[in-house]
């Protein structure tokens, strides 16, 4: 496993027990299209979830380097051709991209598997192939950038453009490192806008390929830079930046207003944030049994629970609720936990010991506060940080695994009898991320929908995304959104123009 920037041969070698550990190419920070090492000379550790084994020394950007990554990108904003190419171009160049990310796919899918614990089969399948197609979708909207004529009274012409912000620091979390990563460098760049990278220091390895990928696709030195590194330094660098002119965040809620606050005590730049979830999956008395337990266990059993919009709080009304417990009991036992690299594996390793731990602390809470455990609460296995899928009833709205996101694979069942019960149910939270409505009953799907304050209702699915679906949060899961059209709103603003027309025979 290489230490340097330079490109290997992509050849995957067995680790302790014969896991596939892939080869790491990329461990330096990317400032200005260069691989280099931080300005300290420091570097971290990542973890291999499988085993807690060290996969790779990643140099540790601080203060210093994002300057200098700032630097690069404010050069190639102001001087550089990047926001000066028409939109083709620049959808060109994205297109390009995309086309590098299918080419390398297997590869990177075993990067995000070993560095955060996902299963490579559904990497390969869904995260590779949905970044692609994320790129295509903004490399699409890159030359239909359109400003508006104004009907300005007097003898004026008016009209408005949509120009690129400038600078964007992004800072991404570590359960989806390449979905996060596209979700939004996508638009920043079909915008015309330079980036700073912030990717989590649990998952910094696909990160780096992607920047070395950016300049194989002819991406301008300076408009993507990558810097590794902890939230405390290079994140509060970033997002305190005076020359940062916009900050784009998935994270906690915590992280999120220390984010906001660091932009108000410096440039008062503008902040767009995807924050937690306790999203709520409410099962009618008229759904399909068997269907309701398969979407309700892949709404919270999902990437390990490892997922803002995990479907954690399950509301069965109580027609069908018994019959619903013995059926999601036997399901989360049949879900299989073990190697994300094995093909029959349902579930990995949680991303790291810190997070390990932070679930089994939520578990042992949940039996603290008077819930019954059904099924699972423990950890599996020799080594590594794996949990058991884990079912809790009796669960009381004010208990702690009902209220705090706990981002593990943890299911809270709880039983309602009216339409408006749920309803109220659904919403006594402080997050309003997603939600979940299982029911054949049409009036009953538009009601709750309309009803429960989340930024993504689900019906009779769950997980449906689409570059064009717009998704965001109500209430502390955020504000701002990303996907669709309207993400491009973070990374655009908006010139008015008003000329004098003296002569104009219209006003």
């Amino acid at each position: 496993m290489g230490s340097t920037g330079d490109c290997g041969n992509g050849k995957a070698a067995a680790g302790g027990g014969g896991l596939v550990v892939p080869e790491i190419k990329f461990t330096k920070l990317f400032i200005n299209g260069e691989f280099v090492d931080a300005a300290s000379g420091k570097t971290f550790k990542t973890r291999d979830p499988r085993t807690g084994d060290v996969l790779a020394h990643i140099a540790e950007a601080d203060k210093a380097d994002v300057d200098l990554a700032v630097k690069a990108a404010r050069e190639a904003f102001e001087h550089g051709k990047w926001p000066r190419m028409s939109g083709y171009e620049r959808s060109r160049v994205m297109n390009k991209l995309a086309d590098l990310v299918e080419q390398h796919a297997d590869e990177l899918a075993a990067l995000d598997g070993a560095d955060a614990g996902k299963l490579l089969t559904l990497g390969k399948i869904i995260d590779m192939p949905a970044a692609a197609q994320m790129l295509r979708y903004y490399a699409g909207a890159a030359d239909k950038i359109h400003g508006e004529s104004l009907r300005v009274a007097g003898k004026y012409q008016g009209y408005t453009l949509r120009e690129p912000i400038g600078v964007v620091g992004v800072i991404i979390p570590w359960n989806f490192p390449t979905m996060m990563f596209f979700l939004k460098v996508s638009p920043a760049l079909a915008a015309g806008c330079t980036i700073v990278v912030k990717p989590a220091e649990q998952t910094p390895l696909s990160a780096l390929y992607y920047a070395h990928l950016a300049k194989l696709a002819g991406v301008p030195d300076g408009v993507i830079n990558v810097v590794p590194g902890f939230g405390p330094t290079a994140g509060a660098a970033l997002s305190s930046h005076m020359d940062v002119d916009s900050v784009a965040f998935t994270g906690s809620a915590e992280i999120g207003r220390a984010i906001m606050e660091s932009a108000a005590r410096s440039n008062l730049k503008n902040v767009s944030l995807e924050l937690g979830g306790k999203s709520p999956m409410i099962v009618f008395d008229d759904a399909d049994v068997d269907m309701a337990v398969s979407l309700s266990s892949l709404a919270v059993f999902f990437n390990k629970g490892e997922i803002c919009v995990a479907g954690s709080r399950v509301y069965v009304q109580e027609g069908i609720y018994d019959e619903f417990v013995k059926k999601a009991v036997e399901a989360a036992k049949n879900w299989k936990v073990g190697d994300p690299f094995d093909a029959a594996t349902n579930m990995g390793p949680q991303v790291d010991k810190v997070q390990f731990e932070r679930v089994l602390k939520y578990i042992e809470i949940g039996k603290n506060e008077g819930a019954t455990l059904l099924t699972g609460g423990k950890p599996t296995g020799d080594k590594g940080y794996y949990i058991e899928p884990t079912i809790f009833v009796d669960v009381k709205e004010e208990m702690t695994i009902a209220q705090e996101e706990i981002f593990g694979p943890v299911m809270s069942l709880m039983k309602f009898k009216t339409v408006e019960e749920a309803i109220e149910k659904a919403n006594c939270t402080k997050y309003g991320l997603a939600a979940g409505i299982v029911t054949k009953n049409l009036n009953i799907a538009n009601m709750v929908s309309r009803s429960v304050r989340a930024g993504t209702v689900w019906v009779n699915c769950y997980f449906a995304f689409d570059p064009d679906a717009p998704f965001g949060g109500y209430k502390m899961s955020g504000f701002g959104r990303d996907q669709g059209m309207v993400a491009m709103d973070k990374y655009l603003q908006v010139k008015t123009v008003i000329t004098a027309v003296p002569d104009s025979p219209w006003y």
